[in-house]
């Protein structure tokens, strides 16, 4: 057993690469400006959850999109008939389609030949793969454009492309410091927005389309009537004014808009300038209406309506009204990045305070130090001096942890720290492994270099096995989570992965370097205190409890799923929608003035909780009837009246997840859940045999379905957050189940003529001291997060310590109880094979 000077550098590189890159997300950065500059700098980025901001999600709306493509569609229809002399009785809309009636019939064939080329072509023309946005339909003396479905998705993809440029010039131009403006699927953007405690004027400012345009005043409407292509429009004030559907010149003519203050009244004002196509028909516009109201309108909303008292031929003006300086300004911002091709809706919205981000990173390092230092004490009562080597693997693990984060460019987030002291936990479990395989070998009375040997290569594909579960487990909640769930996955990933190196390879050499440095003569790992908690040679008979252990595991899972159905979950804002504000307040929150205040607003329920101490309040507001945008009028009533109600109150975060958003989450966590489920189904199944994959899945279907349980009967929040508490403990518990599983094949192979239930037992009996020490790890580094962890991940560490307890028992009281249940199917295995010519069975 030797080890290459080669690899030894390599990994002596590696550590010392990890430990300079992870150092910037220690040192102060006093420090860090002094560091060479050959020398890393980068840092691991903190999600919102942590450092304070905004997080909207905003959805194109497709019903604005279609209704602007059809506005221009008829026009375009009106003026393409005319200029090829084809008579028309109408062009009207008529769902997703236009209708044009004809004049004489027998032109149907050509109008449809004209209003082809209003088609745009979609697809890669290069590969050959073309379709039209348009169905052209021909009647007697009608044709009707339709629009594909091709085309709306092409529209909606090239609107979300533009939408991503225009929102990035806004922002920018009020000064936002370092946004993420991202795509997220096919017709949505995430903007996240570090600082921005209050998103309303965000909200607002991303929301507006900004689509302004110069009509002219209808003389012909009146109060009782309204001629065809009038529109009767608004200002702020409720003004009404009958305006013209024609757009006489559109802003995206316009090159500038600054604020400016009107210098008779001082009040603010827009003022705009035109490029030269736009100067020149402005003026023409202008000269030809002297003495006539023309509409500045934006949105479909009148911002001003001046009389035009002469030409005007510079190609600029003014917009005034009742401006604030900070709405002259956002508007001035819209006008010059540009109008949005279509309405942005906000259909989920995040917002955490600056002060709730520092105490959640407070909470994150403390709760893991204490996690951190609890996993060592035990290592190091477990195993004596030789668990100063798991601890070390342990410290190099989060070190390398942090610089795969930093390199990744990833984003750590509060769900991220509880990966990451999970991590702490789950990688313990190699070591554990390694130790005890040695501890076995050595009682054989084998050398000191050929126990180490034989511990770490019977160790390995245990390793393996156990950590593969778990990375589906966190492939599958990347896939399907979303925001801070995410960043669990990925630090949980990231850390299973390092384990692998730290745990095995570095511990591997640093071990063997000891033993020839000392020269041993015998591996001889002992606990520090003379006291073994699991002595050598127990001989417990499980399997007569197996009765029992099945019948009370099934009660538990059938009461459970009583709890799930009656009171049920107590599902999160993420899966039912609506909206959940923190408040913190100068005293101890009045519960029965805000209760009285909020239920008046007639938002539906309102449920109150205080959490933490007296001076924070927890707000539910059921979800709103009505789309995505309802559910945001809600929050400035909320935020309005809890101000109202306690001045010193103020929201300190909040989410407002829509009706869509929510189904969809809903949707992908039953999703996650049963795929994992899928895929450990299938991994065990060929890495061991079908008794083994229904054993596990069985065992699994049980310990869901009491955890599910267990969050009905506390009251936890079901939400994000649960999901990745579930999937992990999917993961979790069938790694619990990988290490029995895979020391009953080995006995296999070892004891062919050994009873089945003896053999189950012995297989137990042998592993149990690492079942018990792997459980007892994880649940002292999620301990501390479960008692101080707080609001923001108690449904995910509490369940998980409820989870591991569970998922420890079930591998000796269920799992094992299954496969004996399903009988001794090597014995029919081996029955059902071919006798040779000799009569005796041929072996597997």
């Amino acid at each position: 057993m030797k080890t290459s000077r080669w690899l030894v550098a390599l990994y002596s590189a590696i550590i010392v690469l990890g430990i300079i890159v992870t150092l910037p997300n220690v040192v102060p950065q006093s420090t860090l400006d002094n560091f060479p500059s050959w020398l890393p700098r980068d840092k691991v980025s903190l999600g919102l959850d942590l450092r304070g901001g905004s997080h909207l999600v905003l959805e194109v709306d497709a019903a604005d999109l279609v209704k602007e493509r059809l506005q221009t569609l008829t026009q375009d229809a009106r003026r393409t008939l005319r200029e090829a002399k084809i008579g028309t009785t109408s062009i009207r809309r008529a769902g997703n389609a236009v209708t044009v009636s004809l004049d004489d019939p027998g032109q149907t064939a050509r109008a449809a030949g004209e209003l082809g080329k209003l088609a745009a072509s979609i697809g890669n023309p290069g590969l050959g793969v073309t379709a039209s946005d348009l169905d052209i339909r021909q009647g007697n003396g009608t044709v009707t454009l339709a629009l594909t479905s091709a085309g709306l998705t092409d529209r909606a993809a090239a609107a979300v492309e533009q939408s991503l440029e225009i929102i990035r010039q806004r922002i920018d131009q009020v000064g936002v410091a370092e946004p993420t403006i991202q795509r997220v699927g096919s017709d949505r953007i995430l903007v996240q927005l570090p600082g921005v405690q209050d998103p309303a004027r965000i909200r607002e400012l991303l929301g507006s389309t900004a689509k302004m345009g110069f009509h002219l005043l209808s003389d012909a409407a009146t109060a009782d009537f309204v001629p065809s292509g009038v529109t009767i429009l608004r200002d702020d004030e409720g003004r009404a004014y009958p305006v013209e559907d024609r757009v006489e010149l559109s802003g995206d003519r316009l090159t500038d808009a600054r604020v400016g203050f009107d210098q008779n009244t001082n009040e603010p004002i827009v003022s705009f300038r035109f490029d030269s196509a736009g100067a020149a028909r402005f003026a023409d516009i202008t000269r030809a209406n002297v003495g006539r109201p023309f509409a500045i309108v934006l949105d479909d909303k009148v911002l001003s309506a001046p009389v035009i008292r002469e030409p005007i031929t510079a190609g600029s003006g003014q917009i005034s009204g009742s401006f604030s300086v900070q709405s002259a300004t956002d508007l001035a911002a819209m006008l010059r990045a540009g109008a949005l091709p279509a309405k942005l809706t906000v259909i989920e919205e995040r917002t955490v305070g600056a002060d709730l981000g520092a105490d959640a990173i407070e909470m994150g390092i403390s709760t893991g130090l204490i996690g951190f230092a609890l996993v060592f004490g035990f290592m190091l009562v477990l195993y004596g001096t030789w668990g100063l080597l798991a601890n070390l693997a342990l410290a190099l693990n989060v070190i390398l942890t942090f610089a795969g984060l930093t390199l990744l460019g990833a984003t750590l987030t509060l769900p991220g720290i509880a990966g990451i002291v999970l991590g702490i936990g789950l990688a313990v479990d190699a070591n554990v492994l390694i130790n005890e395989r040695i501890r076995e070998e050595s009682r054989k009375g084998m050398s000191a270099i050929a126990a180490l040997d034989a511990g770490f290569k019977r160790a390995y594909s245990t390793i393996v096995d156990g950590n593969v579960t778990a990375l589906i487990a966190s492939i599958l909640l990347f896939w399907f989570g979303s925001g801070p769930v995410r960043g669990f996955a990925v630090t949980m990933g990231i850390g299973l992965v390092i384990s692998m190196f730290t745990a095995v390879s570095v511990v591997r050499v640093l071990m063997l370097s000891i033993v020839r440095r000392r020269k041993l003569k015998k591996m001889d790992i002992r606990p520090l205190l003379p006291i073994k908690l699991i002595p050598d040679g127990t001989a417990i008979p499980f399997m007569r409890a197996r009765f029992f252990g099945i019948g009370f595991s099934a009660f538990l899972s059938l009461a459970s799923i009583g709890l799930f159905i009656y009171p049920g979950l107590n599902y999160g804002v993420d899966f039912r929608g609506g909206i959940q504000m923190q408040v913190e307040t100068s005293g101890p929150a009045d519960l029965a003035a805000f209760r009285s205040g909020l239920d008046g607003l007639g938002l539906g329920e309102v449920a109150l909780q205080a959490f933490g101490d007296d001076n924070h309040l927890l707000v539910r507001v059921e979800r709103q009837e009505g789309g995505e945008e309802v559910q945001t009028v809600a929050v400035e009533q909320l935020r309005q009246e809890i101000t109202k109600i306690d001045a010193s109150a103020k929201v300190i975060g909040t989410e407002v997840v829509g009706p869509k958003v929510s189904g969809e989450l809903a949707t992908a966590g039953v999703l996650a859940v049963i795929f994992a489920s899928l895929a450990m189904l299938v991994y065990i199944w060929v890495r061991f045999e079908w008794p083994f994959a229904v054993g596990a899945i069985a065992t699994l279907v049980l310990d869901v379905t009491k955890t599910v349980g267990f969050f009905a009967l506390t009251g936890l929040d079901f939400n994000l957050t649960a999901i990745a508490a579930l999937l992990t403990l999917v993961g979790y518990s069938v790694n619990d189940k990988v290490v029995v599983y895979d020391r009953m094949r080995e006995n296999m192979r070892l004891y062919k003529s050994m009873p089945l239930r003896e053999l189950i037992d012995k297989s137990i009996n042998e592993t149990l001291a690492r079942s018990l020490y792997t459980s007892a790890t994880a649940f002292l580094s999620l301990l501390p997060m479960a008692i101080w962890g707080g609001s923001a991940v108690e449904s995910f560490a509490v369940p998980m310590i409820f989870g591991i307890v569970i998922a420890a028992s079930s591998s000796v009281f269920i799992a094992a109880p299954i496969l004996l249940f399903l009988g001794d199917w090597r014995t029919r295995r081996r029955h059902s094979q071919p006798v040779p010519a000799n009569g005796a069975p041929s072996e597997a």
